[in-house]
């Protein structure tokens, strides 16, 4: 592994550099082929990265539906054909008779699946829809989760597996917020999206609970730009939808889509 690579990425991320270096070698190498686990968008564009810097490698990406958040990648030497190679997922249907399921999240349903054992990097993106939550599940773990999962959050629920034609999409719900900030400083739009005061958003953000674009971001004073996705765990995401222009008084107007 080239050291000069690890001054792009953040020390957490190192583990995971060294591990997407060691298959993209063995592909160039062994003429290996290797299927990942269900990876986050930070981590596919780290994999991408190191497949662009070798010019024998190359890799796809794929969720189970064009707009996927987390994918699975397929990574070969560049003689392979990847286009017709089985990704290897499952849609999970998850639905009950019950009335409480109607106010089911998706935290809940992840939440009953890591409390199986299973691994997160086995689920790709959950979505909730009228009725129940098709989830995208690595192949080698639909069996053990079919069998398995039968409650969400003390609802008693039933599941099924569907092939990846039946997904259903869930529409996404974004809370729009409209601010006036005085900069595009990080810690200042957490703290107004999530209502919180700027001293009790620095303690999340250093102890290493934030990201941004998926990336982990430690700095409070990190400018913020549109298009920019923001993710404070234990509180909830939102996206810069928008910045709209500066008002008389100087400050910056912005829009804000949260996720519901």
């Amino acid at each position: 592994m080239p050291k000069e690579l690890y001054g792009h990425f953040h020390s957490d991320e190192h583990h995971f550099v060294d591990k997407a270096w060691d298959w993209v070698e063995r592909a160039a190498e062994q003429h290996a082929v290797k299927l990942t686990d269900f990876l986050d968008p930070r981590q596919a564009f780290i994999l991408t990265s190191l497949v662009n810097r070798h010019p024998d490698v190359h890799c796809r990406l794929d969720g189970g539906y064009s707009a996927a958040e987390r994918r699975r990648a397929l990574i070969a030497p560049d003689y392979r054909s990847l286009d017709g190679e089985d990704m290897a997922m499952a849609v999970l249907s998850v639905s009950s008779g019950d009335g409480k399921f109607l106010t089911l999240e998706h935290g809940d349903y992840m939440g009953a699946i890591l409390g199986l054992g299973m691994k997160r990097d086995k689920v790709g993106d959950i979505h909730v829809i009228e009725g129940g939550c098709h989830c995208l599940v690595t192949q080698d773990a639909a069996d053990y989760l079919h069998l398995n999962l039968s409650q969400v959050h003390r609802v008693h629920v039933q599941t099924e597996l569907l092939s990846l034609d039946k997904l259903e999409l869930a529409q996404v719900q974004l809370d729009e917020l409209n601010l006036s900030v005085a900069s595009m400083r990080m810690d200042g739009i957490v703290s107004d999206v999530f209502r919180l005061s700027r001293a009790k958003i620095l303690i999340p953000i250093q102890a290493g609970r934030c990201r941004v674009n998926w990336k982990l971001e430690e700095d409070p004073s990190k400018p913020l730009k549109e298009g920019d996705m923001v993710s404070l765990q234990g509180f909830g995401r939102f996206k810069v939808l928008e910045v709209e222009g500066v008002t008389k008084k100087g400050r910056i107007r912005v829009k804000i889509g949260k996720f519901a």
